[in-house]
């Protein structure tokens, strides 16, 4: 994936969350196929059993819990080989996903042409990056990275057991050592440039209430209307609440070759936020045979709440 955007952007996870959409959108040719599928767990037929248990709830379309913000999830556990890297140049990211039984996982259920999708974001968003790691034999997988700052990143593995139906994000702290100067979240506006393809979004992000969200693509001042197919789909959004790094991983709708979805220029995704605040969106997409990621900041305000009709006075 091109790495060059720094001004995408990620983030690290509280220790487990913000999955949805591998997250949280999905894009789309001119006409949907059918409504977004989450890349993590979602409320079945509109119940969410975690709501019983205090934790966030699933979104009903489009969405799921936020996930990446726990390092153990399910019985399911990451462990990264190591936690503290040098920043500034390439390193290699060595991880095992430990099942129940506490041995490495070696049976995966492949999504979208993989059998586990690497994120890794630094804390501040600034920083966004995408990785698609090799699995050895022996459960232990591994990732070239280049991690340009020093300061704090979040390692999320986005991937279902062959043994679960559900999808599962699991999130690690990475520290790259070094003189740390955090950055402000970037504020980019509804049109970002990336490699010389401008990208405009329109549409909101909407607490606890599906959004459509959809980014159309030009360069040179031209609509592109060829993009390719990249991991299955003509695009992939991943969201990243921030000041926890809560994860969200939602694809497109359609995909390449279902008759209804058009390469371009517009990729549309059906989105929830799971809470009002600033979030970063991540969109992967390929040309023309390379990878790009634009980055864009959007905020989920609270729907103001409907005004609450007059009280009925009786006269006794």
């Amino acid at each position: 994936m091109n790495t060059a955007l720094k001004v995408t952007a990620f983030a690290t996870g509280l220790a487990a969350a913000f999955t949805a959409a591998y997250g949280v959108g999905r894009a789309v040719g001119p006409v949907p196929a059918r409504a977004a599928q989450p890349h993590t767990a979602h409320a079945a037929r509109g119940e969410d059993p975690a709501a019983a248990h205090g934790e966030e709830p699933a979104a009903a379309h489009g969405d799921h819990r936020v996930g990446g913000l726990q390092v153990a999830d399910r019985g399911y556990a990451l462990r990264l080989d190591r936690t503290v890297v040098p920043a500034g140049g390439p390193t290699e990211l060595r991880f095992q996903v430990l099942a129940p039984d506490g041995r490495p996982l070696t049976a995966y259920r492949p999504a979208h042409e993989k059998e586990l999708h690497l994120i890794v974001a630094s804390r501040d968003l600034t920083d966004f990056q995408h990785l698609h790691p090799v699995r050895a034999a022996d459960g232990t997988w591994t990732a070239p990275a280049d991690l340009p700052a020093a300061g704090d990143y979040r390692v999320f593995a986005d991937f279902t057991p062959a043994a679960e139906t559900d999808p599962l994000t699991l999130g690690a702290d990475l520290h790259a050592a070094g003189d740390y100067r955090p950055a402000a979240l970037p504020q980019t506006g509804r049109t970002v440039t990336v490699d010389g393809y401008t990208l405009t979004l329109t549409g909101d992000l909407t607490p606890g209430r599906p959004g459509h969200l959809a980014f159309t693509v030009s360069r040179d001042g031209r609509p592109v209307t060829d993009l390719d197919p990249y991991l299955a789909a003509y695009g992939h959004l991943v969201v990243l609440r921030a000041g926890d790094l809560g994860y969200l991983h939602v694809h497109p709708d359609g995909e390449p070759g279902d008759g209804a979805t058009a390469p371009g220029p517009e990729v549309d995704f059906t989105a929830t936020a799971p809470s009002p605040g600033d979030y970063r969106l991540f969109l992967d997409f390929r040309h023309q045979g390379a990878v790009h990621t634009a980055a864009f900041t959007l905020t989920a305000a609270e729907a103001p709440a409907a005004e609450a009709p007059a009280a009925e006075t009786h006269q006794h």
